[in-house]
């Protein structure tokens, strides 16, 4: 009977690891749990910390995280060469990387999603001269006009802003443009063609939502390379202008404190790291849930 009973539990402790390991599989609860935190970080940020994220305290400069030697539960992560707050300018660079991330999805992505419409439906010159801006627009090199755009205008968050909305209407413009050339064949856009819809009513009410979770996906996939190209332009010191916290700009601070105080770089990076995968796996997810195909063979 003991044996039974032994028997019985490893099954069920068994079936219950299966059950969250299916559960882990087929839903993406770690990103989505990763991104929920810095969601919330970044809207709540001036309630989870009471420091300053601008400025800090030069005797308190490169304090080591809490749980190591000469670290304090006033600086929970450890403190910059400045004596600022790690933790305190993570909350508010999540809100800095999440609003440049809003801004150009809503400018350039918008932007991006007309023209495609237009030149995918429309055909003739039009698709040609919109495909061939946006070919010159992907082989122009992002980094070089950002450093010589801040090099004759000056560093500002605006500028950046404009930088990314240029350079981010592309992608979606393309993508767009490819969905719209299948669906203008389909039936019921003829069908519309013959009832006599005009050109924007048949663009808004019967094209549009045939792109929609492309466009889901797209946005998805599209966010941590926005945060990641913020980031690399903070770190060259041509994104958000300073004092105002970057992960990028924090990352480049700890350069020189890489062998002393490993902390300045690393919690900024790691930052990086994890919300870039996170949106991955979120945005693969979501593309995998979207594609009829992918599903019916997900069952």
């Amino acid at each position: 009977m003991a044996e039974l009973s032994i028997a019985i539990r490893t099954r069920s402790h068994s079936h219950t690891l299966l059950n969250v390991w299916r559960i882990f599989r087929r839903w993406p609860v770690v990103p989505v749990a990763i991104l929920a935190v810095l969601v919330t970080a970044a809207i709540f940020a001036p309630l989870l910390s009471s420091h300053n994220p601008r400025s800090g305290l030069l005797p308190d400069r490169l304090k080591p995280p809490a749980w190591l030697d000469g670290g304090s539960t006033k600086y929970v992560l450890g403190t910059d060469g400045l004596g600022r707050d790690i933790w305190t300018r993570l909350v508010f660079g999540a809100r800095v990387s999440l609003m440049v991330a809003i801004v150009v999805l809503l400018t350039g992505g918008t932007a991006g999603v007309i023209l495609g419409l237009v030149a995918g439906y429309t055909g003739g010159l039009v698709d040609e001269l919109v495909m061939r801006v946006v070919d010159v627009t992907l082989a122009v090199p992002l980094i070089f006009v950002a450093l010589v755009s801040v090099v004759v205008f000056g560093q500002s968050l605006f500028l950046l802003f404009v930088i990314l909305a240029f350079f981010g209407w592309a992608g979606f413009a393309r993508q767009v443009r490819g969905e719209a050339l299948q669906l203008r064949e389909m039936d019921y856009v003829a069908l519309a063609k013959v009832s006599g819809a005009s050109s924007g009513r048949i663009l808004l009410r019967h094209i549009l939502p045939g792109v929609v979770s492309t466009l889901l996906v797209l946005a998805t996939l599209r966010v941590p390379s926005i945060i990641l190209v913020e980031a690399t332009l903070s770190f060259l010191g041509a994104g958000v202008p300073p004092p105002t916290p970057s992960w990028g700009s924090m990352t480049s601070d700890g350069r020189g404190y890489i062998s002393s105080a490993w902390w300045v770089a690393f919690w900024p990076g790691s930052a990086i790291l994890l919300t870039v995968l996170s949106f991955n796996f979120f945005g693969d997810w979501l593309r995998d849930r979207l594609d009829p195909k992918l599903r019916q063979l997900d069952r």
